[in-house]
């Protein structure tokens, strides 16, 4: 975690403002371009449009300047998921609210984060779990009374990217006594569940409040918090999602309809759509063999999902003048010495690209910094601030860098 601060830790901000300015000064090693307007202004979209609360997923991208950005914008609760995380996060924002919300834990971080950093709300999705939160959270024998316990349910992951449907939530025909127990155990029960990430309809929300809808009439209990999780998207080539409003008023509709108290909340756990847009990466192309080509950061670093999981990320050549070639599709290889370090994309640039050349990789705020190794001996800490738009953005209208590939909404 400590070498992971310090990678992501801000450089003193100089006059460099753009990618294509840093680009020119030709970096020996790849340069993260950190964009905190960005990650400000996406916080501010949730903050104000969200029907409930919205706390931040710290998993996405844990840099503590990340943080820092979200809390000024509004953002004061936080979704953690290991005594790492609750450790970051009250160290560099000691007056958030932290969330443990992974569904399997240690009870030793459970005993820390309740008795050392003021941990109130746990998710669970076993009567294990739920034995274990209350032996970890009870002092001289007498339970815990203001734990708010939130009971992960299994949803659908058929309208997402990436599913996250196999490993957490209870099955509908044992969440009935899970509830009623965890009711018996809780100063506030809630239900939450996880749609998966990148999810790219809306209707996978209202899908997953109908299985919450259906566990409270089975179970008859009164629930307190309702938690439709993470998921919420962002842009790439090929995944181009309808507006974050119209997610947030399917949500509300399915909410408002449901059998809760009256007083019950609603919550969500943006990860990605706070932070994708926050980063991006310049690389060098080192070699090109035919339509490969092979750059100084891949697998082990920022591209992880470009290369484990085939996602697209934007791209664009930076260079000055532009080129005027036709843009064709690429793959690259990154610097280390493994072949799984490949990411097939298609990604379109130049057909004239060449060695020497440099290259932006957009929307790697998520899980591109939080990925990143020194496998290889491979890896940069240069973080550059910048205050150019991202190369898409799903808050703001913004003219695409390369047309044929980078989306603007």
């Amino acid at each position: 975690m400590h070498q992971q601060d310090r990678a992501l830790g801000l450089a003193a901000p100089t006059l460099v403002r753009t990618a294509v300015e840093i680009a020119k000064e030709k970096p020996v090693q790849p340069v993260t371009l950190v964009r905190p307007h960005a990650a400000a202004r996406a916080a501010r979209f949730f903050v104000e449009k969200f029907p409930g609360r919205s706390m931040y997923a710290v998993k996405a991208n844990p840099s503590p300047d990340l943080l820092q950005i979200l809390w000024d914008a509004g953002v004061t609760h936080y979704d953690v998921a290991s005594l790492g995380e609750v450790r970051l996060v009250a160290r560099t924002l000691p007056d958030a609210t932290l969330c443990f919300m992974h569904p399997v834990k240690a009870e030793e971080a459970i005993h820390q984060a309740y008795f050392e950093h003021g941990v109130r709300v746990f998710s669970l999705d076993s009567m294990e779990e739920l034995e274990k939160i209350v032996a970890a959270t009870s002092r001289d024998g007498v339970a815990a009374a203001d734990l708010t316990l939130c009971v992960r349910i299994r949803v659908s992951s058929d309208l997402s990217k990436l599913s996250l449907a196999s490993k957490f939530g209870v099955m509908p025909d044992e969440a009935k006594a899970l509830l009623f127990a965890a009711r018996q155990a809780a100063d506030a029960l809630g239900i939450c569940f996880h749609v998966g990430s990148q999810a790219m309809s809306p209707d996978a929300y209202a899908q997953a409040m109908e299985r919450v809808r259906a566990a409270i009439v089975e179970a008859a209990v009164t629930v307190d918090v309702i938690d439709v999780g993470g998921g919420f998207p962002s842009v790439y080539p090929g995944m181009e999602p309808v507006a974050l409003e119209r997610y947030f008023e399917t949500i509300h509709r399915a909410f408002e309809s449901l059998p809760v108290s009256y007083s019950a909340e609603l919550w969500a756990e943006p990860g990605r759509a706070l932070c994708a847009e926050y980063s991006s990466i310049i690389v060098r192309v080192e070699k090109r063999r035919g339509d490969e080509l092979y750059i100084n950061d891949g697998a082990y670093g920022a591209l992880f999902d470009a290369a484990h999981i085939g996602w697209r990320f934007p791209v664009r050549l930076l260079r000055e003048p532009d080129s005027n070639a036709k843009d064709m599709a690429f793959s690259f290889y990154g610097p280390t010495c493994d072949d799984l370090d490949h990411m097939t994309g298609p990604f379109l640039l130049p057909a004239d690209i060449r060695a020497g050349d440099y290259i932006e990789v957009g929307m790697l705020g998520a899980y591109g910094s939080a990925m990143r190794t020194a496998f290889n001996g491979f890896g940069s800490d240069e973080t550059v601030i910048v205050e150019d738009e991202p190369m898409a953005s799903l808050y703001a209208e913004v003219e695409p860098a390369v047309a044929s590939n980078v989306v603007t909404l």
